[in-house]
């Protein structure tokens, strides 16, 4: 993930209840991945959310994405 991206993503107790956030405007990260899983293309989640820009989806996915790249131990 680059820092750029990574910078897209707030946190903040005070909005959103802690949750990842897109820039502080109370996008959630959550809802912008339910959102494409449902099906909705990067250009109709832009179309509903006109505050969010493409880099803003792809900070999501990644964000989401940086848990799940560990190592994989395998016992003999």
């Amino acid at each position: 993930m680059t820092q750029e991206r990574l910078a897209r993503i707030t946190i903040d107790d005070a909005q959103c209840g802690g949750r990842p956030c897109i820039r502080g405007i109370r996008i959630r990260v959550t809802d912008i991945l339910e959102l494409l899983s449902a099906g909705a293309s990067i250009e109709e989640i832009l179309n509903d959310y006109p505050g969010l820009e493409r880099e803003d989806v792809l900070a999501s996915v990644e964000y989401a994405a940086r848990p799940s790249d560990h190592a994989v131990l395998c016992s003999a």
